[in-house]
């Protein structure tokens, strides 16, 4: 029973990302002729429903991170995302971009000889990612190219509405490595994905509500950070005393 069970696992996973991608297809390509609901609606059905089925997708794919054939996957969807996007097919452009950034985190994140490389990244990243959105080049694609942004980001439509929230390829990327390395370090993987997807909606919610940036959307990356580190801080911390010293 148990062989049998390890062999149907990666079907079922494959079955359940399969018929999850057929889903959030249907809703990415039909959702102007849904239900229009306030903006309160809009962002809880986004942060609690499109958000966790999306980012189910890197959680269904997990498994794959030690994969022989992975580099080749991630060289498979990073060429058709960018085939996608010259053809101007942003459905199918949405969800190879996820899968191509997907697999280069479960990659980068291989390289760690230890989970304090992910909690380093996560402390110094976000600060990046705010200077970034404040005075660097995310603020100048959003706000004077935005046709460049939009092929560097993934978009969240809006039920009713042709409008759509996005977050940068980058955000989904550290969601990957962050993601693998919780997995891979024995950290708390479950409960690290649920807060890292929360994280997201709490992000879009403030930048729904306020104008801190000026336009240009909020930070994503200091709240992912946070959610991956929270979760996982007493483990962490462990671990950190039991590095060598000058580790």
């Amino acid at each position: 029973m148990g062989r049998a069970a390890a062999v149907l696992a990666p079907v079922r996973r494959l079955a359940g990302g399969a018929a999850l991608v057929a889903v959030l297809a249907a809703y990415f390509s039909l959702h102007e002729q849904l239900w229009s609901a306030g903006l309160g609606l809009d962002v809880a059905f986004v942060a609690f429903v499109l958000l966790p089925l999306l980012f189910a997708l890197p959680w269904l794919a997990l498994p794959a991170r030690t994969a022989r054939w992975l580099p080749y996957a991630a060289v498979v969807l990073v060429a058709g995302a960018v085939v996608a996007d010259l053809a101007g097919a942003p459905v199918p452009g949405a969800f190879l971009k996820l899968g191509a950034v997907t697999a280069v985190g479960y990659l980068f994140a291989a390289f760690f000889e230890s989970v304090l490389w992910a909690a380093a990244i996560a402390v110094v990243v976000p600060w990046i990612d705010v200077w970034s959105v404040w005075r660097g080049p995310t603020r100048h694609l959003v706000t004077k190219r935005e046709e460049l942004f939009t092929s560097f980001s993934i978009p969240f439509p809006i039920p009713g509405e042709h409008a759509a929230g996005a977050l940068g390829l980058p955000d989904f990327l550290f969601f990957a490595v962050f993601l693998a390395a919780a997995a891979r370090f024995g950290l708390r993987a479950r409960l690290t994905w649920l807060a890292m997807t929360l994280s997201f909606g709490a992000t879009m919610a403030l930048a729904a509500y306020t104008e801190i940036f000026g336009g240009a959307g909020l930070p994503a990356l200091p709240l992912l950070a946070v959610g991956f580190l929270l979760p996982n801080l007493d483990l962490l911390l462990r671990k950190l005393a039991r590095a060598p010293r000058g580790h």
